[in-house]
């Protein structure tokens, strides 16, 4: 497939030539970017998929939210409304988002927006709120943020730097310069120095730009409403693994280290779940003899899985979902923390005084 996708190289010098005029015109101000009188902190990558956006975010959601008046604001990508929403806790995938619905299970008390204008989200949002978190939204050069957060993922970095379709990439890999902060995500706990040399040397950040090494981090499992569940994963579990993300590799490899055959139903990130889909796990789930057997599924994946009509058959069925967090490698973790809070701190100084 991925020299298939060569064929399709000359469609990507157009998509980069229109990227690259795109990005011309909002450096040299003839297209306008919206600055805010609040921060602006954006989250995203250069690649299409999953680099950790969502781990990042939480992550910075608990740094922030004790000391700021702070929302989220994401497009909802694969949500069945359209336009500026706020959700409550009950919202679902299906009206904004699966990511989104994530945040709003785990953090209630955050103000978690949608809307695919991200200037107008902002707009609603600033004053009720100091802070705004852009999650997915570096490309989108309309806003100014205060601060952008950078991802690569570490599994990708090395490959070759081939624009939309014939590669992965949103932009040309020079884009990267426009960030504050980069951060290399899932990389292995024990990478060494010679190995973050040879990523650095690819990344080439500049001298303003700050580079973070971070690590996943899995804890412990949970039912679907999140609640700490004591099932200990061993040699005799069988394990049907349910997920529609970008990577599931690396969870794989998590779970395989307790158990090494998992029965994994693999779809395609943002997945919209089936009554055909889960039908096919419950027959299979009921059909291992198995004694030990769990269904293990990713916090995103089960924001799809609250669709009224899978409930009836998502409920009689042992799930549990497992929670993924970002660790910060060579103890930058206060590093990074002091230099988000300058970075908002400042911003917020500099436009209180003007």
């Amino acid at each position: 497939m991925k020299y298939l996708r060569l064929l399709l190289f000359p469609f990507s010098i157009v998509y980069g030539l229109v990227v690259v005029i795109r990005n011309w015109l909002y450096d040299a101000g003839l297209f306008k970017s919206q600055q805010f009188t609040i921060p602006v902190i954006v989250v995203g990558n250069l690649e299409v998929g999953g680099a950790g956006k969502s781990p990042m975010t939480e992550y910075l959601i608990r740094l922030l939210k004790t000391d700021k008046k702070l929302a989220t604001l994401s497009r909802g990508y694969g949500r069945e409304t359209r336009g500026y929403l706020v959700a409550d806790t009950g919202a679902t995938a299906n009206q904004i988002g699966d990511e989104p619905a994530q945040f709003k299970q785990k953090f209630p008390d955050v103000t978690v927006a949608v809307c695919e204008d991200r200037v107008h989200g902002i707009q609603q949002l600033q004053p009720h709120h100091n802070l705004i978190l852009l999650d997915d939204a570096y490309q989108h050069r309309a806003v100014a943020p205060a601060l952008s957060i950078l991802l690569f993922d570490y599994n990708n970095i090395t490959k070759p730097k081939l624009l939309l379709p014939a590669g992965d990439l949103r932009e040309p890999f020079s884009g990267r310069w426009r960030a504050d902060i980069i951060v290399v995500t899932k990389c292995p706990e024990d990478i060494d120095q010679q190995k973050q040399d040879t990523i650095a040397a690819i990344i080439k950040p500049l001298p303003y730009q700050q580079l973070f090494f971070t690590a996943i981090t899995y804890y412990n499992l949970q039912d679907m409403d999140g609640k700490v569940n004591t099932m200990v994963i061993d040699a005799n579990t069988t394990v049907f693994l349910l997920t529609g993300i970008a990577n599931s590799r690396p969870l794989v490899q998590h779970l395989e280290k307790y158990r090494p055959d998992i029965i994994h139903h693999n779809y395609p990130d943002h997945h919209q779940f089936t009554l055909k889909n889960i039908s096919k796990l419950a027959d299979d789930f009921e059909g291992c003899a198995s004694q030990k057997k769990v269904i293990i599924t990713t916090e995103k994946d089960a924001q799809r899985l609250r669709v009224q009509q899978l409930l009836p058959i998502v409920n009689k069925l042992p799930v549990l979902v497992i929670p993924i967090g970002i660790k910060f490698l060579n103890n930058q973790g206060e590093s990074f923390d002091q230099s988000v809070k300058k970075y908002v701190r400042e911003y917020t100084e500099h436009h209180q005084l003007h």
